[in-house]
């Protein structure tokens, strides 16, 4: 579908955001064509800066981040850098907005996308002051980075202040990882194949795990983290996203509310947390020093500006319930953290164990069929069999049938960044959070949030480099299960 003509506004036009992702997102797809000629990008920031400068800026702090440094032609960059126009202003004050009513072209044929890479409790005023400008017109769409809220009452909030001045069809409300090729390959693989759909249900499906891990700590980003935590910087928004898709009814269609209201109707169906299931069924740790690729690494709590009593998780793990005919008994594990031995975001759909063994080993020695859908760092899926072994003996281990999406097809891969973008611009909702989607999760999880902040236990403490608190390969194996790596052969 061809993208029309736009003018794309990043409020935050001087952020961090916008030098490491969004940009680079752009470039990438105006070296692949895809956008028009005339079609710009207005950066807008609080800092007063000669438009010269700000494109020195932009060379010096994002051109690295591309993805693609092959693809950093001078000639091709030098175009792209002349798509881009700086404004300073000052997003809470109307008064200020008068040089980007100027900028933006008066053609109704032309889109205008404002993205919002701003701290939430800014969107209220940044979009007033496009309505009191002339600027938020009936066309025109509105991206909401997150944090989409801390807890329901500000989430409703937000969706309340930015729906005054735009219908619901004109929110884009992001979440990258429903961006990565692999995401979009599991409805693919579930609605386009008659082969697992049948199977995809609590007769034959034992367990699901869904892990995010990641190596790096909190880095720069502690001020915002410390008043977040794991729970809802991760869980509430991609592992939540990432379980809709898989557990999900089929849809009527790929249309956006036929598969939002698939997702909303899991998030509807989760089984709501007790006191008492909620210290069983949840792990909150922080991680201490320890190593990381050969490196020594500090505390959270050692972090530059870090409370040296600091409360907030740095890692969840959970077993989720969602209470339907197609799920009832089959536990959902999240887990997610930072300083962990790993980067890995995975799904692993695990199958139930055979009821009988007809050959000279034990049904115990055989290992569940498993569908390992992989998000990174190496996009892909593994379906784990047991097959026989060379030689004259009838035993069995297990297999892999491997799909690399990047062996298998050899178009360049496309970064979340890149899709969503192209989404919001040719008007695709279909990978857009909903305002009742966001509702309900923050619904789901503020009872977690609630029962923690009123318990003074903190954290269990974990070693940086390693897979989280053993409470959280406890809680697993209390079902008699393993987390994914743990339960892998040794070679």
């Amino acid at each position: 579908m061809a993208i029309s003509d736009f003018d794309l506004v990043l409020f935050g036009g001087s952020g961090d955001l916008a030098m490491r992702k969004l940009l680079p997102a752009m470039y990438a797809r105006d070296v692949a064509s895809d956008l028009p000629a005339s079609a710009r990008i207005i950066c807008v920031g609080r800092d007063k800066m000669p438009q010269d400068e700000f494109l020195n800026f932009v060379d010096s702090h994002s051109k690295q981040h591309i993805k693609d440094q092959d693809s950093v032609d001078e000639n091709k960059w030098q175009h792209f850098l002349e798509r881009i126009t700086y404004i300073d202003l000052d997003a809470t004050d109307a008064d200020t907005f008068g040089p980007l009513v100027e900028v933006l072209r008066k053609d109704d044929a032309i889109t205008r996308v404002y993205y919002l890479a701003t701290p939430p409790h800014l969107f209220a005023q940044i979009c007033d002051n496009l309505a009191a400008t002339g600027l938020a017109t009936p066309s025109s769409r509105v991206v909401l980075e997150k944090p989409l809220g801390r807890d329901l009452e500000s989430a409703k909030q937000i969706n309340l202040d930015v729906g005054k001045v735009f219908a619901e069809s004109q929110i884009y409300r992001i979440d990258h990882y429903l961006g990565k090729e692999t995401v979009q390959n599991l409805l693919a693989l579930r609605f386009g194949n008659v082969l697992f759909e049948p199977l995809w249900r609590r007769e034959w499906i034992s367990d699901v795990q869904i892990t995010i891990a990641e190596k790096i700590g909190v880095g720069n980003r502690l001020g915002y983290y410390d008043n977040s935590g794991a729970l809802r910087d991760m869980l509430q928004n991609h592992l939540l996203q990432l379980l809709c898709i898989v557990a999900m009814e089929p849809p009527t269609s790929i249309s956006p509310d036929a598969v939002r209201d698939a997702k909303l109707q899991v998030l509807r169906s989760l089984k709501r947390f007790t006191p008492t299931t909620l210290a069983q069924n949840i792990v909150r740790g922080q991680y201490r020093g320890g190593f990381v690729d050969g490196k020594a690494v500090p505390s959270y709590r050692d972090e530059p500006d870090a409370p040296k009593q600091s409360k907030t998780e740095t890692f969840v793990a959970m077993k989720a319930e969602i209470d339907t005919w197609r799920w009832a008994g089959v536990p959902f594990y999240l887990r997610t953290g930072k300083r962990m031995a790993d980067r890995l975001a995975e799904i692993v759909v695990r199958f139930k164990q055979i009821p009988h063994s007809i050959f000279n080993q034990p049904t115990s020695s055989f290992q569940p069929n498993s569908l390992v859908i992989r998000l990174q760092p190496d996009e892909g899926l593994s379906l784990n069999l047991m097959a026989k072994t060379p030689g004259d003996s009838m035993r069995l281990k297990q297999a892999e049938l491997e799909l690399d999406f990047r062996e298998q097809f050899k178009a360049p891969r496309m970064e979340a960044y890149e899709r969503l973008l192209l989404d919001v611009l040719r008007g695709q909702l279909t990978l857009f959070m909903r305002g009742d989607e966001l509702e309900a999760a923050w619904e789901w999880v503020e009872p977690i949030l609630d029962h923690w902040e009123q318990d003074d236990t903190a954290p269990v403490p974990y070693a940086s480099g390693t897979w989280g608190p053993a409470a959280s390969s406890a809680l697993i194996g209390r079902d008699g299960l393993q987390w994914r790596e743990e339960a892998l052969p040794e070679d």
